[in-house]
């Protein structure tokens, strides 16, 4: 019986994310495995409605406590409604974003103090953390070009100061370096394949899929 496992995917603005969750997925599915691909803000009913509220509007709508307050209403129902059901039953679950968002964007980004967001962590979701974390890194600059270029409306973070962003990257990877045995930082400048590459190897090695 295979047991389940969570992975999240991490990193700032137009990192390509999304992309490598979806080559992710096929990659397990193929190897017989149960995946559910879900993301951050967002996975469930609950989770979605607040998701409207964080990525959309005006980029001073909600100071930082406020969006951390959000968020992790979010991420409750989204564990509960969907990734701790998958996980008992056996799936895998790959979740585009997860908290270690919200230390980054509302605490190295917006200011507020790390302790307070881990208290928050572990009061919310009795500190549930993924098995895996790839953080994706990339420019800042690069990063913006990418996501300001998707048109979907939800750029509500894309408008903010340069140096949010600049403070955003710098808090992911300082979140990595914390968390070495949790989490891996892929240079996200490369090729897509290369990058897959590389996620399906450290999938591999340090959760003990088998992957065709």
């Amino acid at each position: 019986m295979k047991t389940g496992r969570f992975i999240t995917l991490e990193g700032g603005e137009g990192a390509g994310k999304s992309t490598q969750v979806r080559l992710l997925k096929e990659a397990l599915e193929c190897a017989g495995y149960e995946v559910v691909l879900t993301r951050e803000p967002g996975g469930s009913i609950g989770a979605e409605q607040i998701r409207n509220l964080l990525v959309c509007g005006d980029a001073g709508r909600w100071d930082g406590m406020s969006e951390a307050l959000l968020n992790f209403a979010a991420r409750r129902d989204h564990l509960c409604k969907t990734i701790w059901p998958a996980i008992d039953r056996g799936a895998w679950v790959i979740s585009d974003r997860f908290a270690d968002s919200t230390i980054a964007y509302q605490g190295y980004a917006h200011g507020l103090t790390l302790k307070s967001l881990y208290d928050l962590w572990d009061i919310a979701i009795d500190g549930y953390r993924p098995d895996l974390t790839f953080i994706l890194d990339l420019p800042v600059k690069t990063g913006l070009q990418r996501a300001l270029g998707r048109g979907d409306g939800e750029d509500r973070y894309e408008k903010m100061a340069l140096g949010f962003h600049e403070k955003l990257k710098a808090g992911f990877l300082a979140i990595a370096k914390a968390e070495s045995n949790r989490c891996r930082v892929v240079d996200a400048t490369r090729s897509i394949d290369e990058i897959q590459t590389d996620i399906r190897h450290d999938v591999c090695e340090r959760l003990g899929a088998s992957l065709l």
